[in-house]
């Protein structure tokens, strides 16, 4: 925040404040230019684009009469896991070094300017989720039992095999006897492995995704306020969100479509539509404000700069860590087929690639 006794027609670059000169020079006032149809067209083309994206690979997945092809769910959702990584380092820990970082106006004022704070805040976000992920893995593994059933896609997928149920009569003569309890009783307990392995599955992956989609949703208000507000970047910003928000919806909806709920269970569709609302809404509010909200003030910078790091440090751990790591170094039931595998690879790099590209004019 600039000195208000400071006189940009009369500078003395030897004396004067560099934190002076550079919050004079950031320094903007609301730069609305109307357009206002336009403005609210963008509205419901994001929230019918993005939200059929985040909404495909949850019906692919669940939809059974849809019949979509294994490769097709397969570029949904790993196309969908290069684009948070990408959207975590280039949407978000680079505008948060540019609204709060060290060569900033808020990185050269006050308390702001003794460190650098975006690494600082991504790290402890980072290092936040990491402590939730494991308390919410050990709580599931204590209720649930660390074996209560191994093969997790199996249980994902709803394609359970139940060959460790094994029917072992003591002799031909019991056999005739027992064969039909045993039987039944055999797949009694095999369904209740199906439901506890279910219900653990669910319960380990949902804490996870609820902080992915809660790191997408800050960006997503960000953004939407600033489409409502800005000016002669409107006709270049527009198009490029509408991309932006599609493929941060398939991302969202790829890794939802992992989560193994309940056939009947209306959530991942809610979850859904949440997120397909946020931009919209923000749109909606960013033009309620369009001549007082000053995307470029100090206070805007340090909001949106630390909703930015703190939503870089999620995405950075969900990303790398619960969709690359886990699906492509941890996972023992990953595929062995290398056409299949590679086919997965280059669909996290197209997706990387493309939202990297995207960071040139969003």
């Amino acid at each position: 925040m600039s000195d208000p006794s400071f006189n940009a027609s009369s500078v003395d670059l030897d004396t004067a404040s560099p934190a002076d000169i550079i919050c004079y020079l950031n320094a903007s006032g609301n730069e609305y230019d109307g357009r206002l149809g336009a403005r609210i067209s963008a509205l419901f083309v994001i929230l019918i684009v993005s939200t059929v994206a985040t909404f495909f690979p949850v019906a692919a997945r669940r939809v059974r009469w849809l019949k979509i092809p294994l490769y097709v769910y397969l570029f949904a959702r790993y196309f969908g896991a290069g684009v948070i990584v990408a959207t975590a380092f280039i949407h978000l820990l680079d505008p948060a070094y540019q609204e709060i970082g060290p060569s900033t106006c808020v990185g050269m004022t006050g308390n702001w300017a003794s460190y650098s704070w975006p690494p600082a805040i991504v790290l402890t976000s980072v290092v936040a989720i990491f402590l939730l992920d494991l308390a919410a893995e050990r709580y599931v593994e204590i209720k649930y039992g660390e074996q209560a059933n191994p093969d997790v896609q199996q249980a994902v997928t709803g394609d359970l095999n139940h060959n460790n149920v094994h029917i072992s009569p003591a002799d031909d003569h019991l056999a005739a006897e027992t064969n039909f309890k045993d039987v039944f009783r055999t797949a009694s307990y095999a369904e209740e492995l199906d439901s506890v392995a279910a219900e653990r599955s669910f319960k380990q992956q949902i804490a996870a995704f609820l902080i992915l989609e809660f790191g997408v949703a800050f960006h997503s208000v960000i953004i939407g306020l600033n489409l409502g507000v800005v000016g002669d970047e409107f006709t270049t910003l527009y198009p490029v969100l509408v991309f932006h928000q599609s493929f941060e919806g398939l991302g969202i909806g790829a890794r939802m479509s992992a989560i193994p709920f309940k056939r009947s269970s209306w959530l991942p569709w809610i979850l859904c539509l949440a997120y397909g609302l946020t931009t919209p809404i923000s749109i909606a509010v960013g033009l309620s404000l369009r001549t007082t909200y000053t995307p470029d003030s100090f206070t805007a910078n340090v909001v949106s700069g630390v909703l930015d790091s703190m939503s870089a440090g999620i995405l950075i751990y969900t990303g790398l860590v619960e969709l690359l790591a886990r699906d492509f170094l941890f996972d023992p039931l990953r595929t062995k087929d290398n056409k299949r595998l590679a086919f997965m690879v280059i669909c996290v790099l197209l997706g990387t690639a493309l939202m990297a590209l995207l960071g040139k004019w969003a």
